[in-house]
């Protein structure tokens, strides 16, 4: 071995770009939630689901300022982001977040997992807990909203 050979491999060029462009692709996510969530809280039947829906949306923003943070570090530039659509009901918005959250856990997994960066890793973990965690409590919302309207 090569007196100054260090065993650290790096990833191929093409996999870190593809792990950015994902991170990108998670910011435009956690920023179309943050508003989506923001709509969905004012069509809330009542202020109790209106604050835990806004707890929720307050989790997404933390992880858009961590996201972007990391992409910031690993690009020294800002993503760029769409708007997302508004909920056109309380009941087709929990339905939309249910699904969107469950899909969003499969996606921070697979970042983490491709992560080479130990910070990454994590942050992706942590916010794929959250993401887990979101869906159980849309879900029981819109349970309970279907249980409400067939007595």
């Amino acid at each position: 071995m090569h007196p100054y050979h260090f065993p650290y491999t790096y990833p191929p060029m093409g996999s870190i770009m593809t792990l950015v462009d994902d991170i990108g692709k998670a910011i435009n996510g956690q920023y179309q939630a943050i508003h989506y969530y923001g709509q969905l809280a004012k069509m809330a039947p009542d202020a109790k689901n209106r604050q835990q829906i806004m707890e929720i949306r307050d989790d997404e923003i933390q992880h858009y300022k961590t996201f972007v943070h990391l992409y910031g570090r690993l690009t020294g530039y800002y993503p760029s982001v769409t708007p997302p659509e508004k909920p056109r009901s309380y009941e087709e918005g929990l339905k939309f977040s249910i699904q969107d959250e469950l899909e969003t856990v499969d996606f921070y997994h697979s970042i983490a997992d491709r992560a080479h960066d130990p910070i990454i890793r994590v942050a992706f973990r942590r916010a794929a807990f959250d993401e887990q965690q979101h869906a159980t409590m849309f879900l029981y919302k819109w349970v309970d909203l279907i249980r409400k309207a067939d007595p």
